[in-house]
């Protein structure tokens, strides 16, 4: 029998979770890994409609991972039946269906980086069509019979798509029933998911009670990420986000770019400081002993070490200082060739250093413009053959070739 402390389990298990449902059932299937050696399966599906995963997804992961300690294999769900019909969660219109190549591609990129967290000695890769697919016409009317139309308008996103005179369609229903049945196939213990995804992970709950699975998952919900925007949830669609495969540099860049007030959330859903040790911080922050700044720099080393090394996060913060605190030009520089004479304005467009030419004389007028170091005022200046570096106030850099 292994020795453990089960409220030093739980109290961790609860950091940054919303609401669990079936407490008493997660307890029960620690309690058995470290007094039976029984192991438990976690479900956790993701439907490969991106083609890659961010930090807003690494918050349920790193939960996964931590229950993977405690006796969890995780059953890495890929969706590549239901992303053929969309997700209508806080949706206000029907999801365009994706292509099933564009589906595989994306699962393929999904395999490739969940294991950048996850233990993949403890998780089982699979995809819901293999038993959607056979479900057939009988089996899809046999589960769309188990609930009704009224239950489904519960729904906060359906019902204010019905009053707004917003088209559902009846795939949109059958969404979370097949989502729940993933749960009936998959025999789980536990669904984890976001809060937005309450209503159908209680339905794995139900329909494991209708088909008599023996079993009836406990659910766990996590918040949603907010995003780099400090308002809305980290979204590839919305550019707030920041992807887990992106380099280092980037990585460290756009962590430092956050508000303040949203450091604290992010430390204690992406970092692996102990919550006491993020309440130091808090209070030292507060009561003015450490800057903000500070603080902010070791989640953002915290985090870069967790995907790459802690060598990486170091060189990270070098080049970050380099540029955004001693005004140096960064180690690398996007390299751009074009032909001459070159006009300076054309010149910053071609370096993506300007998005119009209205925008690229905006920038020559107030100054913000240099060749070679050299501010210029010309918004004719013409650049003959040769090697230049063109700056663009003191975050823009370019490399330009004309030939």
């Amino acid at each position: 029998m292994a020795e453990y402390d089960l409220n030093s389990i739980l109290k961790e298990l609860n950091r940054g979770i919303s609401e669990i449902i079936g407490i008493e059932r997660v307890e029960e299937l620690i309690k058995n890994y470290y007094e039976k050696g029984n192991r438990f399966y976690v479900k956790i599906g993701m439907d490969p409609t991106a083609s890659d995963l961010h930090l807003g997804h690494s918050v349920v992961l790193k939960k996964l991972a931590f229950l993977q300690q405690h006796g969890a294999i995780v059953q890495f769900l890929i969706g590549d039946f239901t992303a053929q019909i969309g997700d209508p969660t806080g949706k206000s219109e029907t999801r365009k269906k994706l292509d099933r190549n564009t589906v595989l591609k994306n699962a393929k990129t999904y395999q490739d980086q969940v294991f950048k967290i996850l233990d993949k000695d403890r998780t089982n890769i699979l995809f819901n069509s293999e038993w959607l697919n056979r479900l057939g016409a009988t089996g899809m009317i046999e589960l769309a019979s188990t609930f009704s139309v009224a239950r489904m308008l519960e729904r906060d996103d359906f019902t204010n798509r019905f009053k707004n005179e917003q088209p559902i369609s009846i795939s949109e229903f059958l969404y979370p029933l097949l989502q729940g049945y993933d749960s009936v196939c998959m025999k789980s213990d536990i669904e984890i998911g976001g809060t937005d995804q309450k209503f159908n992970l209680l339905m794995g709950r139900q329909l494991q009670r209708t088909y008599n699975v023996g079993k009836e998952q406990a659910v766990m919900m996590m918040p949603l990420l907010v995003g780099l925007d400090g308002v809305n949830k980290m979204s590839k669609s919305l550019g707030n986000y920041i992807g887990i495969t992106e380099n280092a540099n980037d990585m460290y860049a756009k962590i430092l770019s956050i508000n303040d007030e949203l450091m604290w959330s992010w430390y204690e859903l992406l970092s692996s400081y102990s919550l006491d040790d993020i309440n130091l911080f808090k209070k030292l922050v507060q009561d003015g002993e450490l800057h903000p700044k500070v603080a902010k720099e070791s989640l953002a080393m915290d985090i870069v070490t967790k995907f790459y090394d802690e060598n990486s996060a170091l060189k990270a913060k070098e080049e970050f200082d380099k540029v955004h605190v001693n005004n140096e030009a960064p180690s690398e520089i996007k390299e751009f060739t074009i032909s001459s004479p070159a006009w300076i304005v054309k010149a910053l467009m071609s370096c993506k250093l300007a998005v119009s030419s209205s925008d690229a004389r905006r920038l020559i007028r107030s100054n913000a413009v240099s060749v070679d170091k050299n501010k210029i005022a010309d918004e004719q200046l013409q650049l003959s053959s040769g090697n230049y570096f063109l700056q663009v106030g003191k975050k823009k850099f370019a490399k330009l070739i004309v030939k």
